[in-house]
């Protein structure tokens, strides 16, 4: 999965003089590899799943979110790599902009290969099959990365988790922590915070 502009479609697709997104660079973190899941409310209310790799961020869109529930197998289909300043990213694309509407970071932590360190991540996506241990404040375990179909425009995985320790068979994770894990507020929350003041209100 190596691409010399590894962000090129991501900067591409943006305008950062309109959008508060954050135009980025390839960086890799000093410490373990990173993951977030962003909570994204654009024209489809979706979770965003992206994995620190080569410094930037593979990114999946998730249309129904992650589960604990190992019977739970959820569609991810990949989008453009992404920053690593993204992971931090909470507030509103505007309306005519790529992907308007808003972000909260509904998880994120650090992860590991389950193959171990000598394994690469770029190489098992390039397989087509990846294990990881995510140690977030919401997910935690073994979860998969499986892809399904290889061809066309729009490639297809399922993500899931596995069975371990940390399995909630029957469990409901994003309806029971609905709110952002970094501030513990809500889609409409950020976006009201994000509304202009009415100047209206002070004639």
């Amino acid at each position: 999965m190596k691409d010399r502009e590894p962000l090129k479609d991501y900067k591409e697709k943006r305008d950062f003089s309109a959008t508060p997104e954050p135009s980025g660079e390839v960086k890799e973190s000093k410490d373990e590899p990173i993951f977030v899941i962003q909570k994204h409310d654009a024209s489809n209310l979706h979770y965003d799943l992206r994995l620190e790799a080569d410094g930037v961020l593979k990114s999946w869109a998730v249309p129904k979110g992650p589960s604990m529930d190992p019977k739970v197998k959820r569609l991810a289909v990949p989008t453009e790599d992404h920053p690593m300043a993204y992971a931090d990213f909470e507030g509103v694309i505007p309306e005519g902009h790529y992907g308007a509407g808003t972000v909260i970071v509904w998880d994120s932590g650090t992860f590991s290969n389950t193959k171990g360190d000598d394994f690469s991540l770029s190489d098992n996506l390039d397989e087509g099959h990846a294990t990881i241990h995510l140690n977030g404040s919401k997910l935690v375990g073994d979860f998969a990365l499986i892809r399904t179909k290889r061809g066309g425009k729009r490639p297809q995985w399922l993500f899931f988790k596995m069975k371990d320790d940390y399995a909630k068979p029957g469990s409901d994770i994003t309806s029971e922590l609905p709110n952002s894990s970094k501030t513990g507020h809500s889609l409409k929350e950020v976006e009201a915070e994000e509304e202009p003041a009415d100047l209206s209100d002070f004639e």
